[in-house]
């Protein structure tokens, strides 16, 4: 395959390896820098030009988009996709993962274990938060930080609300968040490839250091990963739209919770803990998929008009409960079910003889006035006259 590494840093650890990896398997690669790329949207298809001259085809492209740069990074990697041309991770998965409090929001309603956290704006709202999340010491998170950069460990109230009025004054967004005690400094990298972790580390803060980051000086050693730890960050990378990443846990006192889910892993700790060839598990993976471009469902499923995809929520009182899917009447309303979510297992494509739960959720694509009759009506549709006192003093 013809296969472009979108990296400013051409000269750096981790780009060097997939570079190599990629060389040493017989393809042809090249690194190209994020910010010398041109979106043409002049012709009738999507098109890029680089250093000003038309891009060539390329097969895949491996994405390595920089904090600094995350809003053109996601646009070229955006265009790439419109032109059909496969990447591990899509633009959508980069931006979600880079904003820790959108990336807590999405996992947070997949049932994902992480330490509670909270985010207010108001002054008066804060110490409530902090109380929420069970109290000092908490973990206060700059909303886009790397390497941790902007992540303050706060160990009483008063400090924390100082803290955190002081970013705000300089308008900066903060998460608090529960500082997780039991982890005493350590946490674990597992490194995800598709639907598999290919390695893992355990990275232990220096000293009094509570970041074990090994850019703040943190040691890092291998890991077996229990099943647990195994599944949560498999499901977390894939639940943000990445099939490369790096998903860091650490060890609660009720088993793992996801501090963060990295969508640019760095490769030289991994590869210097575990001794494999994680380079070559990513360049092997985008080799395998390189002709299955990863597509936006409801970009291409509502062009139909009338047509669209929902979420159908199967509730005690609904006469679908009790009933395997080729009895519920769904088809003969031209809705087709494309996945079946019950608790945290997810079964795909799911055939005719499941048979459907109470809190079951249904992910359909078919007839969208069908599908709205199937959801209770939460208001009325009907524009009612402008009252005689538009405005009055409640």
């Amino acid at each position: 395959m013809k296969l472009a590494i979108l990296s400013r840093a051409p000269r750096c650890y981790t780009t060097g390896r997939l570079r190599t990896a990629a060389a040493d398997r017989g393809h042809t690669v090249k690194v190209l820098n994020t910010l010398r790329f041109g979106i043409d949207l002049s012709g009738p298809e999507p098109d890029l030009q680089f250093r000003g001259k038309p891009l060539s085809h390329y097969d895949a492209i491996l994405p390595r988009i920089g904090n600094s740069v995350t809003y053109f990074g996601t646009a070229v990697v955006r265009q790439f996709e419109q032109m059909d041309v496969y990447t591990p991770n899509t633009a959508n998965g980069i931006a979600n993962s880079r904003d820790k409090l959108r990336a807590t929001q999405i996992l947070s309603r997949h049932n994902i274990g992480m330490p509670p956290t909270t985010f207010v704006r108001d002054r008066a709202d804060v110490i409530p938060a902090i109380e929420r999340v069970g109290g000092a010491p908490v973990v206060i998170k700059l909303l886009e930080g790397t390497q941790g950069i902007g992540v303050i460990l706060a160990p009483e109230l008063k400090v924390a609300e100082a803290i955190i009025e002081t970013l705000q004054s300089t308008r900066q967004n903060v998460l608090v968040q529960r500082f997780v005690a039991e982890s005493k400094g350590r946490d674990i990298r597992a490194l995800v490839v598709g639907d598999r972790v290919v390695a893992a580390m355990r990275r232990v803060a220096k000293g009094d250091e509570f970041r074990s980051n090994v850019h703040r000086g943190g040691s890092v050693e291998k890991v077996s990963l229990e099943t647990a730890f195994e599944e949560t960050a498999v499901r977390a990378a894939q639940i943000m739209g990445l099939r490369v990443a790096g998903v860091d846990m650490v060890e609660g006192a009720d088993g793992p919770l996801v501090m963060e889910v990295n969508s640019s892993p760095g490769l030289e700790g991994i590869e210097a803990a575990t001794k494999l060839d994680v380079a070559g598990a990513i360049i092997d993976y985008i080799d395998n998929q390189v002709a299955f471009p990863e597509i936006d469902v409801r970009q291409r499923l509502t062009v139909s008009r009338g047509y669209g995809v929902a979420e159908i929520v199967v509730h005690a009182a609904s006469d679908l409960v009790g009933r395997p899917l080729a009895e519920s009447g769904l088809r003969d309303k031209d809705i087709s079910v494309l996945t079946l979510h019950r608790g945290a297992r997810v079964i795909p494509n799911p055939g005719k003889g499941h048979v459907l739960e109470d809190g079951d959720r249904l992910l359909c694509f078919g007839k969208l006035e069908e599908m709205r009759s199937m959801i209770p009506a939460r208001r009325a549709r009907r524009v009612k006259k402008l009252p005689k006192q538009p405005i009055h003093v409640i």
